[in-house]
């Protein structure tokens, strides 16, 4: 199968082959994934007594992967075949799950963190792959529907997700649930056999690994747009790594409630952004990914303050559901600009570039989060949340001049 002509007329995003593989296996690791993660978030918080700092440790075990595996994967992932590359992530992520299972089972159970961890770090190679196969099969004017499309998943699981990984986690346990992840992962792998055979691009002479790592940082900086995004991403991520491991807080503290509810706050922002990725999707091409993108900051700032603010349970639901309608909003624009402005040969290595940079500040936030919650309370570490989240939101400001989007011209160094 060839890559998708230029100039040439699109088909339905609905009837193209590689979408529908790949959202039907992004599917199967949504769904093992929020099982996971609500069940290792409640086993912690049951073993350890709510301590701040192992449920700070659950979203580091899970981020830090991937801000120090982004610049490798990326870069391997241009190299690669993206259909082989994704079906043995997968495969390799289910076996090491299934491992990890053996040892929590006879022996610590600190070995939770470790079912995180290995998946984290193989997705730096999935991942970019996928976007790959995207640039190659979908045409320009459909990738921010296919973004959408998504964004549209996720926000179901927003929804689903909570509910799915307390009743498993309460009724089979945390052995069950562990077990759900491994299996999830083969039937992902299973589903991904049906793409089409990797296309043979033409190979010039091998570069060395170093080399080609370079060129991506050579190629980002190159272009006004993804160093842009650059600088949004170090102020979205620190602003997103500081609240992360907070919400539950929020739940117990601010609101008084038993950590269940938890539930309900993550339901309400998940319906929120199943909405909001339907609308975007109708409206996708009438609206220019910065404007989403600046739209969803700024909305940001102002619901993660009020978050931190509230303490009626009415109005926290309220605000996530609004914080989850205008999100997809920053997902979708940032997925687009970043397609849109990089060259097939170079959309592993703009991703191994930028996805650390929010990566990074994200698990540093996670990291200080726990320990600067006391002397800031709850509330102040929301207030320098949302003032990160305006920080980056005026970074956006520049991206409304460019008319058109530019591929980057960039002559690689032989």
């Amino acid at each position: 199968m060839s890559s998708l002509p230029a100039g040439k007329p699109a088909q339905s995003i609905f009837a193209n082959r590689i979408v529908l593989a790949i959202m039907s296996s992004s599917f199967l690791l949504q769904l093992g994934i929020w099982v996971r993660n609500f069940a290792i978030l409640l086993y912690v918080t049951d073993i350890t007594d709510n301590d701040p700092r192992y449920v700070a440790l659950i979203s580091v075990a899970e981020f830090t992967p991937i801000f120090i595996f982004s610049f490798i994967g990326g870069t391997f992932a241009d190299r690669w075949k993206p259909k082989l590359t994704m079906v043995w992530c997968d495969f390799l992520s289910a076996i090491s799950i299934f491992v990890v299972l053996l040892t929590l089972i006879y022996g610590s159970w600190h070995a939770i963190f470790f079912a995180t961890l290995v998946s984290a770090i193989l997705s730096q190679f999935s991942m970019p792959s996928a976007m790959k196969l995207f640039k190659q099969h979908v045409s320009s004017e459909q990738l921010q529907s296919v973004m959408a499309m998504f964004q549209t998943m996720m926000a179901i699981f927003m929804v689903i997700g909570p509910i799915l990984g307390t009743f498993v986690y309460q009724k089979y346990g945390i052995y069950t649930s562990i077990a759900v992840m491994g299996i999830m992962f083969l039937l992902s792998a299973a589903v991904l056999l049906f793409l089409p055979r990797d296309i043979k691009e033409k190979k010039e002479e091998a570069n060395n690994f170093k080399k080609e790592l370079a060129d991506g940082f050579r190629y980002v900086l190159s272009n006004k747009v993804l160093k842009t995004m650059g600088g949004v991403f170090i102020a979205c991520g620190l602003a997103v790594g500081l609240i992360q491991p907070l919400m539950i807080f929020i739940t117990m503290e601010n609101l008084g409630k038993t950590k269940d509810f938890l539930q309900w706050l993550l339901m309400a922002n998940g319906i929120g952004m199943l909405i909001g990725g339907g609308v975007i999707f109708a409206i996708s091409k009438k609206v220019s990914p910065q404007k989403l993108l600046a739209i969803g900051i700024f909305t940001g700032m102002i619901f993660t303050i009020g978050i931190g603010w509230s303490t009626s349970s009415v109005i926290t639901l309220i605000l996530q559901f609004l914080n989850g309608l205008f999100f997809p909003c920053i997902h979708i624009g940032i997925n687009t600009l970043i397609l849109k402005n990089s060259e097939e040969a170079f959309v592993g290595r703009v991703n191994g570039v930028l996805n650390p940079l929010f990566m990074g500040m994200m698990v540093i936030g996670m990291t200080v989060s726990g320990i600067i919650k006391e002397p800031m309370t709850l509330f102040g570490v929301y207030l320098l949340s949302g003032i990160l989240f305006l920080l980056g939101s005026l970074l956006v400001a520049p991206l409304f001049k460019i008319k058109e989007y530019n591929q980057p011209i960039m002559e690689v160094q032989e």
